[in-house]
């Protein structure tokens, strides 16, 4: 038998003395896991839910426990909510969690500042070099006759009249403030013009010879109204209205000024979609630009990341991104 190898030792670097070596320790077992199949064998079965669990769920607003089809559930008090008692109004059944008034609590939003230079880049306002009211008065002469006699020949025909805008500049930068406001509250981008964005459909799905039934078409007079308004838009003219805050209905709009009937208020904006791809979308706020024979080619303008004040006169849901 060999004799045993006696342990290495190494010199002390400070005295000279011997330091025997010990041995690293034993790395710790591997830590055993264990698999699906054996933590769903010990696991015990849930009781099943039963119609009796929900009975005693009442409506906090209505008080009241029917249409339980239609009562939502808050995932963090567990208290009942009917979605038409809900204000804003919750048009579906959210598909990811949702929080009653109560728990989720009020968002502040910031106010846009009223500085002119800030309104003009968030509106893209053009420079203009010709004032409004020299463009109004340098219609032709031929202009003015064809309407005076379009007005004898069509006197039941009711014409559409330009907006007025409000003349007190420092009113007008309010007005255009508060839609900023909303706007930017919601995440929105300012466009007061139809978006064609890619995986949407495109600007050529837009053709009136598939609208069922035949395309409206607007007479020359009111061409003419619908393109003033526009270049009043473009310059930073807009029509008398205010976009204000209610802790009920969210942002809705109301008349700063006098607006006479039949007035041109604003084009109804946004991405243009089909209606197949929008058939389960929250947005509350789409309007309808193509109704085709085939539903396939059906459009709807969706103004949930792109519109102008339309959007808050048309939508019930202007509240915030939760209610939506």
């Amino acid at each position: 038998m060999a004799p045993k190898r006696p342990e290495a030792e190494s010199p002390s670097p400070t005295n000279g003395s011997v330091r025997k070596r010990t041995a690293a320790p034993p790395p710790p077992p591997p830590r055993r896991y264990r698999s699906l199949s054996e933590i769903m064998c010990t696991a015990k079965p849930a009781p099943p839910v039963t119609g009796e669990y929900y009975s005693d769920v009442r409506c906090e607003q209505c008080r009241s426990g029917e249409c339980d089809e239609e009562m939502l559930l808050c995932d963090r008090c567990d208290r009942g909510y009917h979605l038409f008692c809900l204000r804003p109004i919750v048009v579906r059944v959210p598909t990811g969690p949702w929080l009653c008034p109560s728990c989720a609590g009020e968002r502040p939003f910031q106010r846009f500042p009223l500085m002119q230079k800030k309104i003009i880049d968030f509106f893209r306002i053009q420079r203009r070099s010709i004032p409004i009211a020299e463009e109004k008065c340098g219609l032709s002469q031929d202009t003015r006759k064809r309407r005076r006699r379009s007005l004898v020949m069509h006197k039941k025909r009711r014409r559409i009249l330009p907006f007025t805008p409000t003349e007190n500049l420092a009113r007008r930068l309010e007005q255009m403030g508060s839609l900023a406001t909303a706007l930017t509250a919601l995440k929105m981008e300012f466009s007061n013009e139809l978006t064609y964005m890619p995986g949407m459909a495109s600007r050529s799905a837009n053709q009136a010879i598939l609208e069922k039934g035949g395309m409206q078409v607007l007479p020359k007079e009111d061409k003419e109204t619908l393109e003033l308004c526009r270049a009043m838009c473009k310059k930073g003219e807009c029509p008398p209205l205010i976009v204000v805050y209610d802790s009920l209905e969210g942002f809705t709009v109301q008349a700063d000024g006098q607006i006479k009937d039949m007035t041109f208020i604003t084009e109804y904006t946004g991405d243009v979609d089909y209606l197949l791809n929008r058939e389960h979308d929250d947005c509350d706020s789409m309007m309808t630009l193509l109704s085709a024979t085939n539903p396939s080619n059906s459009l709807v303008i969706c103004p949930d990341k792109r519109g102008n004040i339309a959007r808050f006169i048309n939508g019930i849901n202007n509240h915030n991104q939760l209610s939506r």
